[in-house]
């Protein structure tokens, strides 16, 4: 009762389609919404690609006004956060998900933090494609390059197992130590010469926890994909399960997945697509980042995704802070945006500007007490923040 299952079908009565696994609700879909549930039932909602961020923008908004009245009338709120600010990891349920069930029992041995990340962690995640092969190549750097400062700028989880983490970048942290096989850099991410096929190759050298297979989940053991994949003989969707099944920083598929950001309130998550798509759509912004990380190696990237759990934006890449590269990047970002997105990317470059992310936001705030510090995250309260 007042559960999660609940809300979801509270949604089906206003037109979206549930998605079921036997009796157990897990999903939804509505026009270019899909609503899943993550292992610890954190909501996820995915739009659909669009051309402008002012589409995504109303796709978000117009689910959001479908789930607050629900929430509301319940007493609840939902709150756009890193990590789960109260309650400790052994006492959230896994969601009854066969491929969960594999999963989890795959990671009791992965990483002493891997059940962290399944059930207490929440990410906002954005996908941008690419039109060639160099394309690609040279924005899959740059994400791979930039990977700290994105982490430490975007970082919003002050709290861990309902206490104040005194570090920084909890999210990192527990991916540092979840499965070192596939998380992290890709190999030879940020070389020259990286290409669709070395891309392929991580993939294949990976073990794949399990197979989706004839409809069922097959579990696969310490078994790498190139031992079980039949590139003669399978299904789209089968191939895309295995490209699902590697979590690194920035992930392929069939466009570009940017993975390091935190969940961040509104307007943070649009700021956050305005960012990306400066960079990204943007030929002459595309080449400035490229220029001014191209010196940067994955050894660079480690040494400081380490450092920044320390220091924040105040580590260095290079010899440069990620506060001061985070200030250059946007800056470019933002020169690259059109007229109509660039007011998108503002609450970001005023964050920035005054030198604080979500994480010291929250900090700041903490004089009037957990709840009030936290509150400037709550979804519910997204009107007020328009």
């Amino acid at each position: 009762e007042n559960g999660v299952a609940e809300t979801l079908h509270d949604l089906e009565k206003l037109g979206y389609k549930g998605m079921y696994e036997g009796e157990y609700i897990l999903g939804l879909v509505k026009g270019n919404k899909v609503i899943t549930l993550e292992p610890g039932s954190q909501f996820e909602l995915s739009i659909k690609a669009q051309k402008h961020i002012k589409d995504i923008e109303l796709e978000y908004l117009d689910f959001l006004k479908d789930l607050l009245p629900i929430l509301e009338s319940k007493g609840q709120q939902i709150m756009a956060v890193g990590y789960h600010p109260e309650t400790k990891i052994e006492e959230i349920k896994l969601l009854p998900k066969k491929r969960y069930d594999f999963m989890f029992n795959y990671f009791k041995t992965a990483g002493s933090m891997a059940h962290n990340m399944m059930k207490g962690t929440s990410a906002l995640q954005i996908s941008l494609d690419y039109g060639s092969e160099e394309d690609y190549r040279k924005k899959f750097r740059i994400a791979n390059a930039l990977s700290p400062v994105v982490f430490a700028l975007f970082d919003n989880g002050l709290y861990f197992q309902g206490e104040e983490y005194e570090g920084h970048n909890i999210r990192a942290r527990i991916w540092n130590n979840c499965d070192n096989q596939r998380s992290g850099i890709v190999t030879n991410a940020l070389s020259d010469d990286f290409s669709f096929k070395k891309y392929a190759e991580y993939i294949l050298n990976v073990p794949p926890i399990l197979m989706a297979k004839d409809g069922d989940f097959v579990p696969t053991g310490e078994l790498l994909v190139k031992d079980v994949f039949d590139p003669e003989h399978y299904k789209t969707e089968e191939l895309e399960h295995l490209l699902t099944m590697v979590f690194p920083d920035v992930r392929t598929k069939r466009y570009i997945e940017i993975r390091m950001m935190d969940s961040v309130p509104i307007p943070l998550s649009l700021s956050a697509i305005a960012l990306w798509t400066g960079i990204f759509y943007n030929d002459i912004a595309l080449n400035k980042v490229y220029d001014y990380i191209k010196y940067v190696t994955i050894e660079d990237v480690k040494k400081t995704k380490l450092e920044m759990q320390e220091k924040g934006l105040l580590a260095k890449l290079g010899d440069k802070t990620l506060l001061e590269i985070a200030k250059h990047v946007v800056q470019l970002a933002k020169e690259g945006l059109s007229e109509e997105d660039v007011k998108y990317i503002l609450p970001l470059e005023g964050m920035i500007e005054a030198e604080k992310n979500p994480y010291q936001i929250t900090k700041d705030r903490l004089y009037m007490g957990k709840k009030k510090a936290l509150q400037w995250t709550v979804l519910n309260l997204f009107e007020e923040l328009e």
